[in-house]
């Protein structure tokens, strides 16, 4: 079951204008015009109208709060894209962004994204670790209009309004002004400081909670802190993480694995070994008769899942090692066993006894 508020990153107790903004700021951001040819964008753009179509409108936001999505009788809440309330596909932008009336929403700026580089360990039990970065912030010199004499003319273009509309055959499609790219004005005097964007860069330190377990291409959302929009509101900031790989360790979800080599003896006899886990040591009992690259699992020495909460596994691969070199003692102390089990060393005599021998090993 979807969760409509999740999608639209708001609250349960969120307000229609709210709902209406955020609305606003993701349908720019995953618009088909901004990421063509990217399905991932077209279906998160289908699943926040869905979203909307029914938050935006009280009666069916009620019957949604009480019954959630099945309540909706099959309408919005059985995942297509077909919007009741709106004659047709262009009807729900014309709601939103004022029909390229008198509208005064500001233009929302593209959210902040950053990568985060982790180290093996540090993805697994959480830390702390403080990110440098850049954000756009207005022009001071100019107040952010991008004009020396902090002067604009509305766009004749789009009619001061940074958005124009595209038909393509049965669609009327909403894009950015390609004349004020979105500003709704323009700049005849640009400002020497921000070469009339209007913008400069500010560097900022922010110290981020990591969660503990956590993977890589995992994205985290710190609320504000990426581009300032107005003198009191900023976008997002979105950090993706990159973790770094273990040179002993390999983690595949929850779950961590090793490989550890055990001599050719050891395998033959069973014994006992303490193998490295990512928390410390643990003890294992390698089984007797032990074949090559058999896996043994430490239970609960994994990850925690940073959702679930539930604690994965360890796999310990155990490889048998045979020595490149023996002494005169150890190469006696192996003939003698060779002949225990029947095995002699001269090639006619072994030729007719070998096969029984070795199957008489597994009965």
């Amino acid at each position: 079951m979807r969760d409509f508020y999740e999608i639209l990153g708001v609250s349960k107790n969120a307000s229609s204008e709210e709902i209406k903004k955020a609305y606003r700021k993701l349908a720019l951001k995953y618009h088909p015009d901004r990421n063509q040819g990217d399905k991932d964008a077209e279906e998160k753009f289908k699943e926040i109208n869905v979203a909307y179509e029914t938050l935006s409108d009280d009666t069916k936001r009620a019957r949604y709060d009480r019954y959630g999505e099945a309540g909706l009788n099959g309408g919005s809440g059985a995942g297509g894209f077909g919007f009741e309330g709106f004659s047709n596909f262009s009807d729900i932008f014309s709601d939103i962004f004022g029909g390229f009336g008198d509208s005064d929403d500001e233009e929302i700026d593209e959210d902040l994204f950053i990568t985060l580089e982790l180290g093996f360990k540090e993805a697994i039990f959480g830390c702390k670790k403080k990110v440098n970065y850049s954000y756009k912030a207005n022009c001071i010199k100019c107040d952010g209009t991008g004009s020396a004499s902090k002067t604009t003319t509305t766009c004749s273009r789009c009619n001061g309004k940074g958005k124009i509309a595209i038909r393509k055959g049965f669609f009327q499609m909403v894009s950015t002004c390609d004349v004020c790219g979105g500003k709704g004005k323009v700049v005849k005097d640009k400002c020497s400081s921000c070469q009339g964007s209007g913008k400069e860069n500010k560097k900022e330190e922010l110290e981020v909670t990591i969660p503990e377990g956590v993977d890589n291409g995992v994205t985290l959302k710190c609320s504000n802190k990426g581009n300032e929009i107005n003198s009191n509101e900023r976008s997002d900031l979105y950090i993706k993480l990159r973790v770094t790989r273990d040179d002993r360790f390999v983690r595949k979800g929850d779950d961590i694995y090793i490989d550890v080599p055990i001599l050719f003896t050891q395998a033959a006899l069973g014994s006992t070994i303490i193998v490295p886990t990512i928390r410390g040591e643990a003890s294992i009992q390698i089984p007797f008769g032990l074949s090559d690259k058999q896996l043994v699992k430490i239970s609960g020495e994994g990850v925690k899942n940073h959702h679930t909460r539930r604690t994965g596994d360890q796999f310990v691969q155990l490889s048998i090692m045979y020595p490149k070199h023996i002494n005169a003692e150890q190469k006696e102390l192996l003939e003698k066993l060779n002949e225990s089990f029947g095995i002699k060393n001269d090639a006619k005599e072994q030729q007719h006894g070998i096969f029984d021998t070795i199957k008489s090993w597994f009965k």
